[in-house]
């Protein structure tokens, strides 16, 4: 795996005990805020920065979990194959977002780039004997494996019980409250993945995103410049579409009847 990635320069001396933590963009955010600037000077010198090129998978499902990864830019898919061999994208990775945590030896999903991204790696074997010491740490882990608990309940709300209108307004909200690149804010949503990562993320085919996005669009609650970018029009309809309190199709099928 390791001809993936192209290391950055960032060996350590004695002078330079906490780089690159103490250089970190998204320390504030991610998975090390908890770590204090004392403890820094045990996890430093285990951290490797590696940049991964679009379209490269970075963990494979079935593989040695031999790695933590923080993303500190960019955004990856996560996903799993069938035993039909068909692909379920399970989640999406962003600025911040930890990536690692498993109870087995072998992973038990897949991750690919979706834009250039830049993340911080971490062997297993390095950091389990450092989480005895900064106890800080141990909590936040905790904490994250809940936040992934929770996720999963949600993801499977989203898949089982929600009607197709539903997911989709579900799903632009949730990318809402997700890290934005810099230059793009609120209602303007940025979307890295394509619109079949969202269909197979949503459950439904990409023919099902396309209508979905239309049918919002016509009501005028989002509007769509262009692939990879939405900008929500009325954050209050898109919120009581997605509770399953507003239903689009009885306006949008009345309107073009």
């Amino acid at each position: 795996m390791n001809h993936l990635f192209r290391q950055l320069d960032v060996r350590l001396n004695e002078g330079e005990c906490l780089k690159p933590c103490s250089l970190c963009e998204v320390r504030a955010t991610g998975v090390c805020g908890s770590v204090s600037s004392a403890d820094l000077i045990h996890l430093a010198p285990m951290a490797t920065i590696v940049d991964i090129d679009r379209g490269q998978t970075f963990i494979r499902e079935g593989s040695p979990a031999e790695y933590y990864f923080t993303v500190i830019y960019g955004s990856a898919k996560l996903y799993k194959i069938l035993a039909d061999g068909r692909r379920q994208i399970i989640g999406f990775a962003y600025v911040g977002n930890f990536l690692g945590l498993a109870s087995e030896e072998n992973s038990r999903f897949s991750a690919e780039a979706l834009e250039p991204l830049r993340v911080c790696r971490i062997a297993r074997t390095r950091l389990t004997p450092v989480l005895v010491r900064v106890r800080s740490m141990e909590q936040r882990f905790l904490g994250l494996a809940i936040e992934e608990l929770s996720d999963a309940h949600d993801q499977m709300a989203l898949l089982g019980r929600k009607t197709t209108a539903e997911r989709m307004a579900s799903f632009i909200l949730l990318q809402a409250r997700r890290p934005q690149p810099r230059g793009v804010k609120f209602p303007r949503i940025h979307l890295p993945m394509s619109r079949v990562d969202i269909a197979d993320y949503l459950g439904v085919t990409i023919e099902t995103v396309s209508r979905s996005l239309a049918r919002l669009k016509k009501l005028g609650v989002i509007e769509v410049p262009n692939i990879h970018e939405i900008v929500i029009l009325d954050d209050a309809r898109l919120r009581a579409i997605s509770g399953g309190l507003f239903d689009p199709t009885t306006i949008y099928d009345s309107r073009t009847s």
